[in-house]
Parts: C-alpha cells; structure tokens; sequence
C-alpha cells in the first residue's frame, strides 16, 4: 500500500484516466471508527500510500472515499502502524457495516461521475 503509486500511476497513464476519475479508497485514522467521507483531493495527513499517489500522478486531486478506523492514544510512529496494520477492535458486524458504508460511498461517486 505504502508504494500503490508505483502501479496506479503507470495503469492511469496506459489507459488514459483523467486524474480526476481515479479513485482511491483508504484507512484514515483522523476519522473515528465507522465514519466514511468522500472528497476530491485534499491533504495527505501522513498516509504514506497517499503520498506515494501524489508522487506518482503529480498530484492529489483525485476523488477519495476515507474509511474511518479511529486513531491510537500514542502519536508513536510504530504504534500508528502496528495499529492501522493490525487486526480491528471491533466487532465483526460492526467491521461488515463500515465495509457496507465504504461500498456504497464508492457507488454513489461512481454513480454521480457517470451522469
């Protein structure tokens, strides 16, 4: 995840995407467990496979939909990561329904980009 830009950005150039159509779906541990945002572009809060996009495509203006999966109590780098890497908190039901949330994001903005 931390390098997706490396195959993000050569597939959108062989396949000719406006950047404005690529479509990106990730964690974000600034958004509490179980809240799902849609947004184009935006800043980068420390995401490293965010980063690596921008790089990769020149920019950060592509269309998002940001998973919320809450944040640890520690600021520690390593802590952050076990976390985001780790197994969810939550109940598996509670998991299914933001997996739920975050498809029907994905379709709405499909959606809305086809009329």
């Amino acid at each position: 995840m931390n390098e997706v830009g490396r195959s993000v950005g050569p597939a959108r150039g062989s396949l000719k995407v406006a950047l404005e159509r690529v479509l990106v779906v990730h964690d974000e541990i600034d958004l509490p467990f179980g809240e799902v945002r849609t947004r184009l572009g935006g800043g980068l809060a420390g995401h490293n496979g965010l980063k690596s996009l921008k790089r990769e495509l020149g920019s950060a203006d592509f269309m998002r939909v940001r998973v919320g999966v809450g944040r640890p109590k520690s600021t520690d780098p390593e802590v952050v990561s076990a976390y985001v890497l780790g197994r969810f908190r939550e109940s598996p039901e509670e998991v299914g329904g933001l997996i739920d949330q975050a498809c029907q994001a994905v379709e709405r903005v499909v959606l809305s980009e086809e009329q």
